[in-house]
């Protein structure tokens, strides 16, 4: 960190993060099941839980150490009546089907002897209708001295009906009916009131709490939906007190500079590098119907050739602060899309070029649990599918390629920070320059079917050495000032 207003933790930039959907990565056999779960292998569903914990994800600490993975990011561990538990019942309680605190404790504990940091999701936007204050509210009406941590309808709630958190009929109005305010109108996450000073309090203590216990930051859902304008930046400092190197990072899709001014967050889930990214990978070959059941992959990914991928990474590159580009959370997945592979209509050659890609920007790149297997999935529940316990030969392979430039990552500095520049992009072929101090590197990647030709000034090159990259097609260097590339193919130098 720094003394300048942007103050972003050092440690992000040199953090390579996998983000876990706690309930579909691993049973452990440990956590007493209360009755049956969903078949691992099934197709999963909205509402249906495979009994995935956290100690699960403890016992495969070691595997994520060996793929060179050194930052986690859960998705909400709370206590919840949902599998994505994004409608929190307890905040201040790990879901007794993860295991409970001490399942956090033994996950925590064990990362943090690996060299592996932990962030969690916080949801301060809306709770769920199981969160005891809400509950109040339901029982005891006006009279509630909870009524406050609500947008309440005065009519409704002091009718003689009372609010109504599970409304029948047309769920377009289920709002009016519940007789409160709710996330995107959907009854069972209530709209948290955070202007109301007890309730404001309440969840500076939350955040205070799980630094306090050894997270080392936060992932705040859907940060933009909270109208007071004070709110994040107060949490920030609140938060920057208890653990002052303590990550935030918000789910923002957009381009959105003003949110890291270093007054609220450090970074924001790059999904307009990502989809650059997963456009530029494909050549043109997308799965549009996938693309099509997510709004925003539907709006904004589409396919590029080099020169408009190069004209879009030098925009997003001179976006921010050098500091906050490091600390930007760089996906090409997530939780709430279709799988990498899937969009990229299966095409394994065409990930492995994408995830090259996300290895080697600025940023700390983050891989959806199971992408670095080349799993498929389409749009939500379909993206939230079972972990294969036992990979098959082409997960494998892929593993191996993460492996591979992970651990190129992690070995040479210029992959992980400095500048980056588009020295040529012609077709679909692009060749990067990255330079941090006295690191150099060049990235050269083909994503087209056909061969391509990148000329290069011969100085470029000189001294630097190829990567390894097992499973995909190999440039070469020839007349000491060309960089030859097979179709779908790449050349690292270092």
């Amino acid at each position: 960190m720094t003394g300048s207003p942007i103050d972003v933790p050092d440690w992000v930039a040199d953090t390579v993060f996998y983000q876990i959907f706690p309930d579909r990565f691993a049973r452990s056999g440990r956590v007493p099941a209360p009755g049956a779960f969903e078949d691992w292998a099934a197709p999963p569903t909205q509402a249906g839980f495979k009994g995935g914990d956290l100690y699960g994800v403890v016992d495969r600490l070691d595997d994520l150490v060996d793929l060179g993975i050194n930052g986690l990011y859960l998705n909400p561990v709370f206590a919840a009546a949902s599998n994505h538990r994004y409608n929190a019942s307890d905040y201040l309680a790990v879901d007794p089907l993860l295991g409970g605190d001490e399942a956090l404790r033994a996950l925590v504990d064990g990362a943090h002897a690996r060299g592996i940091r932990v962030i969690l999701d916080g949801v301060f936007n809306h709770s769920g209708r199981g969160f005891f204050p809400f509950q109040h509210v339901i029982e005891t009406g006006a009279r509630s001295p909870y009524r406050d941590w609500f947008y309440l309808d005065r009519d409704v709630l002091e009718g003689e009906r009372g609010i109504d958190p599970y409304p029948s009929g047309d769920p377009e109005g289920h709002h009016l009916r519940a007789g409160y305010r709710s996330w995107w109108n959907i009854a069972a996450l209530p709209k948290l009131r955070v202007e109301h000073p007890p309730l404001r309090e309440f969840l500076f203590g939350v955040a205070e709490h799980w630094l306090r216990f050894g997270i080392d930051g936060w992932r705040l859902d859907v940060p933009a939906e909270i109208e007071d304008p004070t709110f994040w930046p107060e949490f920030r400092r609140r938060v920057r007190a208890v653990k002052p190197d303590a990550y935030l990072v918000g789910e923002i899709w957009r381009e959105a500079p003003e949110w890291l001014q270093g007054d609220r967050f450090d970074g924001l889930m790059n999904y307009p590098l990502g989809l650059a990214i997963l456009g530029f990978a494909s050549a043109g070959r997308l799965n549009q119907e996938a693309i099509d059941g997510q709004a925003d992959y539907r709006r904004f990914l589409t396919a590029l050739d080099a020169p408009a991928f190069g004209d879009r990474v030098g925009h997003l590159m001179a976006l921010h602060d050098p500091e906050t580009t490091g600390a930007q959370y760089n996906l090409i997945g997530s939780h709430d899309s279709p799988r990498a592979r899937t969009c990229l209509a299966g095409d394994s050659a065409a990930l492995r070029l994408a995830t090259l890609l996300q290895m080697v920007l600025p940023g700390a790149p983050a891989i959806y649990y199971g992408d670095e297997l080349g799993m498929e999935g389409g749009p939500d529940p379909d993206c939230r599918r079972g972990y294969p316990p036992f990979p098959d030969d082409d997960g494998l392979a892929m593993r191996a390629f993460v492996r591979a430039i992970v651990r190129a990552r992690h070995e040479h500095v210029a992959l992980r920070r400095g500048t980056v520049v588009v020295v040529a992009a012609s077709g679909q072929a692009i060749l990067l320059a990255r330079k941090a101090g006295e690191g150099r590197a060049l990235v050269a990647i083909n994503s087209g079917r056909e061969p391509a030709r990148v000329d290069v000034e011969p100085g470029l090159i000189a001294g630097l050495a190829p990567v390894d990259l097992p499973g995909v097609a190999g440039g070469r260097v020839v007349d000491g000032g060309s960089i030859e590339l097979p179709a779908q193919g790449a050349l690292v130098l270092i």
